[in-house]
């Protein structure tokens, strides 16, 4: 009867490449219990990738509305900043200019009208609000700022009522100047007059944040300062009565603006609801797509550790094995 075996060079490979497939099945159950997954994920999908490619890719995009939706979180959130900025700082100004006006003291008018040009450049300032680089109140010319200075406002203003008589007659000139196309917009404005691009925050669902420094709710508000600060230079107002009518006026003008502002704000603030939802909701659906995600690759935790103690007996078994091998000689026949 033929016997049939195995040299000691093919036997020591035989143990070593068993060894290795053993070392390297003992780590993929130790990745699997640690992970929840399994690692053999052709296996366990049969070769079939459409549902998990489907749920990877709607997962990916998600996170691109995410970028979009913080994006258009901090836009919006700096753009009611600003807003309340400016309205916090016009509002009690607006009923101080028309006690001072009435009051008829000449210095504290002239005060009035010197307060309401740092409030002017102030609100000039922060319309220029820049996000990363990006102008808010621009439209689509985000690369430069909104608006020119307040002194650049204020000495084109003086030019244009300069040889003026009345303060009727100036606040006319000036309210005429902001409405014509070749006025505010033209020479203190900046920006484009094409509205911020919108902000996609889910499929077929835009958000379009078009407050620009030229909206009338806005130049409302500069107007009223402008004509304020006027009021307060001495060398262009030089008649008491005059500057006292010119800062009543521009009281009257930031009050009447202050619901105007409030409208703007709550345009942002429906804007922010809108955002926060979209955010909230897309986030419900990355967890549900990411447990949908986990259960189709989840690892059954019972039958892995059950194989990795089966592997690593076998393991042991082998190296028993290959330090017996290893101990025998000839002698120990003899």
């Amino acid at each position: 009867m033929n016997s049939l075996s195995l040299g000691d060079l093919a036997n020591s490979f035989m143990l070593q490449n068993r060894g290795s497939a053993l070392k390297s099945e003992m780590t993929r159950l130790t990745q699997e219990l640690t992970s929840g997954q399994v690692s053999d994920v052709k296996g366990v999908l049969g070769g079939n990738y459409s549902y998990l490619t489907d749920i990877e890719a709607s997962l990916s995009r998600l996170e691109g509305y995410k970028i979009a939706n913080t994006e258009a979180a901090v836009f919006a959130d700096t753009m009611q900043i600003a807003l309340g900025s400016i309205q916090a700082s016009t509002s009690d100004l607006s009923t101080n200019m028309i006690v001072v006006a009435n009051g008829g003291l000449d210095d504290v008018v002239l005060q009035a009208g010197q307060e309401s040009l740092e409030v002017l450049r102030n609100t000039m300032s922060t319309l220029n609000t820049q996000i990363a680089g990006r102008s808010l109140f621009s439209g689509t010319a985000t690369d430069r700022p909104a608006v020119l200075s307040a002194d650049d406002l204020v000495n084109e203003l003086s030019l244009l009522v300069d040889g003026i008589n009345g303060p009727s007659e100036k606040i006319l000139a000036i309210q005429n100047w902001f409405d014509d196309p070749s006025g505010f917009d033209s020479v203190i404005y900046s920006g484009s007059s094409r509205g911020f691009s919108a902000f996609e925050l889910a499929p077929s669902q835009d958000l379009t944040l078009d407050i620009k420094a030229t909206d009338p709710e806005l130049k409302g508000t500069i107007r009223a300062l402008a004509v304020a600060a006027i009021a307060g230079d001495e060398a262009l107002v030089t008649d008491s009565e005059e500057r006292s009518v010119l800062l009543y006026a521009a009281g009257q003008g930031l009050l009447q603006n202050q619901e105007d502002l409030t409208s703007l704000r709550s345009k942002v603030g429906y804007a922010e609801a809108r955002i926060d939802s979209f955010i909230s909701k897309n986030a419900t659906e990355s967890v549900s797509l990411e447990y949908a995600k986990g259960t189709l690759l989840a690892a059954d935790p019972y039958e892995a550790a059950t194989r990795l103690e089966e592997v690593q007996f076998q393991l042991q078994s082998l190296y028993t094995l290959t330090a017996r091998t290893s101990q025998l000689s000839l002698v120990n026949f003899l």
